[in-house]
C-alpha cells in the first residue's frame, strides 16, 4: 500500500478521534449544566403561587373541602400554604401587606387575580367537576372538550381569582 492512502487513514482516525472528544466534551458540560444550573435553567425550581384574600379561612376551605387541597405547616395566622400533588398556594392576608406593596388594595383599585388564569392539571376532570357541583360551586364555564384537545371548566373562588380546571391529556 503507498504512502497517501496510510496517510488518508490515519486523518480519518485522527478526525474521528476528534469527533469523539468533541462529543464526549459536549454531552459532559450537558450533563453537568443539569446539575449545577445557570441563569436560564437554575436547577430545582419549583412554583407556588400567593392569593391574598380578606378572609382566609373562608379561601382555605374553598380549596381544601372543593379542590382536595391540604394544609401544609405554618408558623403565623395571617399566611397559610395549601397543596395538592405539586400545586402550591400560599393564602395571605391581604391588610397585611405592607402600604408600598404592589397588591396593597390602598395603591390599586383593580379585581384580585385580574388577568390571571390559575390552571391546575387533573386526571380525573370528571370526578373534580362533579365534586365542585356537589359542593354547589358556581361554575363559570361548564365542562366541555376544547378545540385543543383537553377538557376543561372554569369556576371563581370567593375572592374572584378565576381558575380553570383541566385534563391532563
Amino acid at each position: 500500500m503507498n504512502l497517501e492512502f496510510h496517510k488518508r487513514i490515519f486523518a480519518v482516525f485522527m478526525a474521528s478521534i476528534a469527533l469523539l472528544v468533541t462529543l464526549e466534551l459536549y454531552s459532559s458540560n450537558l450533563r453537568n449544566s443539569g446539575n449545577q444550573g445557570s441563569a436560564i435553567n437554575p436547577p430545582n425550581m419549583t412554583m407556588r403561587l400567593e392569593l391574598f384574600t380578606s378572609n382566609i379561612e373562608q379561601t382555605v376551605n374553598f380549596y381544601k373541602n372543593v379542590l382536595g387541597f391540604k394544609s401544609l405547616k405554618s408558623s403565623i395566622s395571617t399566611y397559610q400554604p395549601i397543596q395538592n400533588g405539586q400545586v402550591v398556594l400560599g393564602i395571605g392576608l391581604i391588610e397585611n401587606l405592607g402600604n408600598d406593596h404592589y397588591f396593597n388594595p390602598n395603591q390599586i383599585d383593580i379585581q384580585y387575580g385580574f388577568g390571571v388564569e390559575i390552571v391546575l392539571e387533573v386526571e380525573d376532570i370528571k370526578f373534580i367537576y362533579n365534586k365542585v357541583k356537589m359542593a354547589d360551586i358556581e361554575i363559570e364555564s361548564e365542562l366541555k372538550k376544547q378545540p385543543w384537545g383537553l377538557t376543561d371548566f372554569r369556576l371563581v373562588d370567593p375572592n374572584g381569582y378565576y381558575i380553570r380546571v383541566t385534563s391532563k391529556k
